[in-house]
């Protein structure tokens, strides 16, 4: 597994300018392989997440979408189940199966991993796992919703209506639309599902 902190370069300084509850503010001084001079590059630094594309099957696929305020964009997004892995040692696939009790109040009995991505990865450093759960059931789990969480709202939808959403500008969440793209084509069978345990860069 490439180490992708240090691949690429050699690492002289690094000064965490601000740090937030969640989020840093990360300025570096590096040299990048078979250069002479430095360069520095401010980052924000970021735990990690993993998001869920939970399905069930009725006459097609559906998928469901939980709706939450985002202030820095000003708008309720519909995104798919998601969490920050910010629990010290937590498993992703736990913090995941967490995430989709407290957000969508469900259980899953299979997962498989849909994709894998960087978020923004010239100025972010998350990276992010999204899964695909199927043979879901409501969670037995007692969860009171918060904040921006309390006004969540829930909705089943066929897999192919989400994709037409995401089409004509409705789904604006970029790891929804990973998530609910990547989902389209592993569920036509256009892409092999990988184990829930599968290697991971982050």
């Amino acid at each position: 597994m490439i180490d992708r902190k240090h691949a690429g370069h050699t690492l002289h300084h690094s000064e965490t300018i601000y740090e937030g509850r969640v989020f840093s503010f990360v300025s570096d001084d590096i040299t990048l392989d078979g250069q002479e001079s430095s360069i520095r590059r401010e980052y924000i630094a970021h735990p990690g997440a993993v998001a869920i594309v939970p399905v069930r099957m009725r006459e097609t696929p559906e998928v469901l979408l939980v709706s939450q305020y985002r202030h820095p964009v000003g708008a309720v997004l519909w995104e798919i189940p998601a969490g920050l892995l910010d629990k010290g040692g937590e498993d992703p696939l736990e913090a995941a199966k967490r995430e989709l009790a407290e957000e969508a109040g469900l259980d899953a009995d299979t997962w498989h991993v849909l994709v894998d991505l960087f978020s923004s990865p010239g100025c972010l450093s998350e990276s992010l796992r999204v899964y695909l759960a199927r043979d879901v059931r409501h969670s037995d789990l007692v969860y009171e919703r918060t904040e921006e969480e309390a006004d969540m709202e829930h909705a089943w939808i066929p897999l192919d209506e989400a994709v037409r959403l995401v089409h004509e500008g409705s789904i604006h969440n970029a790891t929804t639309i990973t998530g609910l793209l990547s989902a389209a084509s592993a569920l036509a069978g256009r892409g092999e599902l990988r184990s829930p345990d599968a290697a991971w860069l982050r």
